[in-house]
């Protein structure tokens, strides 16, 4: 057989092939389906107090953009949302830090997720309230509880699942106490500790928004939760509306820019995902 004959032959790949491998193009078809379908179920309905169009949810958020509600709106929530993740992951750190060194450290933590992590952060409003009164620290408080379990659960679950092999290559190498686990543990269980933060941020997001709703007015201003509720009782369903695709926007984004590209850093880098 001729040499010529066991050539192989690259076909170039079409440029909708070429978007259709990038994976956030694909979710831009997605949405823009999402969208067409709000769009057409929205004109169908014809009843703007009860669903309004996807146009003029967009045409709401444009406007509470240019005049400065929401980037306000969002920050004020962002900020409290920011506080309450930090403690969260520091004391989840902390209990995690506990269970590796001893076996009480172990016990102790689960025991504090098996009765704490079932209980939703909602129904601590009423001892937020009347611990922290009306305002962020009542936030944080929830929020902190929403988002400490969580994590602790799936970075404890990643250590356990570090195989003993690993951990010997680290102590051969005289590898102890914190060195061994940022050098060792930390690295390997990286998987899991990304999705013990996932969860933790979704939790937080949803259980923020909810509290706001409630309770979300502090020095005279209030978060996203409490925008939608202020637009609700006055009727205003596309400024309803609005508010509620920027909090969906603020999950899109922090899931698919600061997520994802921490998972492409690490996870992905270390060869620990396909």
């Amino acid at each position: 057989m001729p040499a010529d004959a066991m050539t192989v032959v690259e076909k170039p790949l079409s440029t909708w092939e070429l978007l259709y491998n990038w994976s956030f193009f694909r979710k831009l078809i997605i949405l823009a389906a999402l969208a067409l379908a709000w769009e057409i179920y929205g004109r169908v309905l014809n009843n703007d107090l009860l669903f309004p169009t996807f146009s003029a949810t967009v045409s709401a958020f444009f406007a509470n953009v240019m005049n400065g509600v929401l980037p306000e709106r969002a920050w004020g929530s962002l900020r409290v949302l920011l506080m309450g993740y930090a403690i969260g992951i520091t004391l989840a750190a902390v209990l995690t830090a506990l269970a590796i060194a001893s076996r009480i450290g172990t016990d102790f933590l689960e025991t504090m997720t098996s009765m704490f992590n079932p209980l939703p952060a909602i129904a601590l409003l009423p001892l937020a309230l009347i611990w922290f009164g009306l305002g962020t620290a009542s936030l944080v408080f929830v929020l902190v509880h929403s988002v400490t379990w969580a994590i602790a659960l799936n970075t404890h679950s990643g250590f356990l699942s570090v195989s003993r092999t690993l951990k010997m290559v680290g102590r051969n190498y005289g590898l102890r106490g914190p060195r061994f686990i940022a050098t060792i543990l930390i690295p390997a269980a990286f998987p899991s500790i990304l999705t013990g933060l996932k969860i933790g941020w979704a939790f937080a997001w949803r259980t923020l928004i909810a509290a706001e709703l409630v309770f979300g007015v502090s020095s005279g201003s209030g978060g996203l939760g409490w925008f939608i509720f202020e637009n609700k009782n006055m009727l205003d369903i596309a400024n309803v509306f609005a508010g509620l695709l920027t909090v969906i926007l603020i999950g899109l984004v922090v899931e698919n820019l600061i997520f994802q590209t921490i998972e492409r850093h690490t996870i992905q880098r270390w060869g620990m995902q396909a």
